[in-house]
């Protein structure tokens, strides 16, 4: 069975875009977290994982966040990555708002119906990597695993908090390092594959 890294998009391989609105809206805002090209790239030559972006992206094809902005520089993001030889193999993005409550904005798992319950994919030991509590708990209603890129200084707010212990036992790590991230995976396999022979 095929395992699956699940990776969110801003504050997880690209730095999230600054203060007032938060929007990656110019390539000149663009900018790659440390390290991720030498960390995943090894993860993707050296793994057996299948790389699936999940993002969501708040009012695409708004005037907040039009199309023609939004896809110049998310396939910019793409080329660099593959250009690397990191390649996703599917991209799922959800454009609405959280009020909207859509079943397919994370932390809902509608975008990815396709991995449920299939038998060619291993959910259970694969992991679903960003930086928000939604990843977290699309982790927990995939059935799978989270990794956390712990970089919100927002996390210390009461609400923020209480939402994080809640979400605690689902997170296998806590990093804010994809060198930390390439060698916990390394570790995980290396005793996966011990506990199968």
């Amino acid at each position: 069975m095929k395992k699956v890294l699940f990776i969110d998009r801003d504050g997880t391989i690209v730095n999230e875009a600054k203060a007032p609105d938060y929007i990656l809206d110019t390539l000149d805002e663009l900018e790659f977290y440390p390290e991720v090209f030498r960390y995943l790239g090894k993860i993707a030559r050296k793994m057996n994982y299948e790389l699936v972006m999940v993002t969501n992206q708040d009012g695409l094809g708004t005037k907040v966040l039009p199309k023609n902005t939004f896809w110049s520089i998310h396939n910019k993001i793409l080329k660099v990555f593959k250009n690397e030889g990191i390649i996703f193999s599917k991209v799922f993005i959800d454009d609405s708002f959280p009020e909207d409550k859509k079943p397919t904005r994370k932390p809902g798992t509608a975008m990815v119906t396709e991995y449920i319950n299939n038998p060619n994919y291993d959910l259970a030991n694969s992991f679903m990597i960003g930086d928000r509590l939604t990843d977290v708990e699309f982790a927990k209603n995939l059935e799978t695993k989270a990794i956390f890129i712990d970089n919100n200084p927002a996390l210390g707010a009461t609400e923020i908090q209480s939402k994080y212990e809640e979400l605690l036992p689902y997170i296998s790590l806590q990093t804010t390092s994809w060198a930390a991230i390439y060698q916990f995976l390394k570790n995980y396999n290396s005793t996966f594959s011990n506990n199968c022979t």
